[in-house]
C-alpha cells in the first residue's frame, strides 16, 4: 500500500468525467487499498480516484453516519447516485459548510440534497447500495461529483462563488501540477 499525493483544483483529471471500471483485478485492489490509506492519512472523510490523479469511477469513504448511528467505511465503483430535491434556500454558513482535499484549507457553504441513495459495486464486483441522510448524504454527493468532473466549489451560489474566485486566485488554485501529500506535507485543514 502507498499514500498518494492529492492533486489540487486546476489539475485536468479533476475537471473531466471519470472512466468506468471494467476490470476487477489486482491492480484495482491495490488502487483501492492505496486510496483507503491515503484517505486515512489525510484525515478526510471521502476520496475519489481523480483526487489522486486517476480518472476512474471509484471513491472510498470512512466517516460517521450520525443519522444511522454508525461509522461507515467502504468503496463505491461505477456508482449511480439518486438524490432528493436540493432545497431552494440559501446554505447555512455554519451548518452547511463543505471542504475538499483538492481545495486545501478552504471551505464554503453549499446547499445539498438531504437524502441520497448510492448504487454501485464494491471492490469484489458485488452490487452494493446505501441510503444516507444529512451529513453523510453530503459526503456521498461530494465524492460522486468528483467522478463527474465537478468539485463542490463549482456548485457554489453567486455570493460564495465570488469569494471562492478571490481565494482561488490568492492560493493559485487555477493551474495544473499542484498537489500535497498526506503525512508528509502539513495538513492544510489543521487536523
Amino acid at each position: 500500500m502507498a499514500i498518494h499525493p492529492i492533486v489540487i483544483y486546476g489539475e485536468p483529471v479533476l475537471h473531466q468525467r471519470a472512466e468506468k471500471i471494467t476490470d476487477f483485478d489486482e491492480e484495482l485492489a491495490t488502487l483501492i487499498a492505496d486510496m483507503h490509506e491515503t484517505l486515512d492519512a489525510s484525515n478526510g472523510v471521502g476520496l475519489a480516484a481523480p483526487q489522486i490523479g486517476v480518472g476512474k469511477r471509484i471513491f472510498v469513504f470512512n466517516a460517521e453516519d450520525e443519522e444511522a448511528g454508525v461509522r461507515r467505511r467502504g468503496t463505491f465503483i461505477n456508482p449511480l447516485l439518486i438524490a432528493s430535491k436540493v432545497p431552494d434556500t440559501r446554505p447555512d454558513p455554519v451548518e452547511e459548510t463543505e471542504g475538499c482535499l483538492s481545495v486545501p484549507s478552504l471551505d464554503f457553504p453549499l446547499k445539498r440534497a438531504d437524502r441520497v441513495t448510492v448504487n454501485g459495486l464494491d471492490e469484489t464486483g458485488q452490487s452494493v447500495s446505501l441510503t444516507a441522510e444529512g451529513w453523510f448524504a453530503r459526503i456521498m454527493q461530494h465524492e460522486y461529483d468528483h467522478l463527474q468532473g465537478t468539485l463542490y466549489v463549482d456548485r457554489l451560489d453567486k455570493r460564495w462563488s465570488k469569494k471562492w474566485k478571490k481565494e482561488q486566485s490568492a492560493n493559485g488554485y487555477n493551474v495544473p501540477g499542484q498537489s500535497w501529500t498526506p503525512g508528509i506535507d502539513p495538513d492544510p485543514f489543521g487536523h
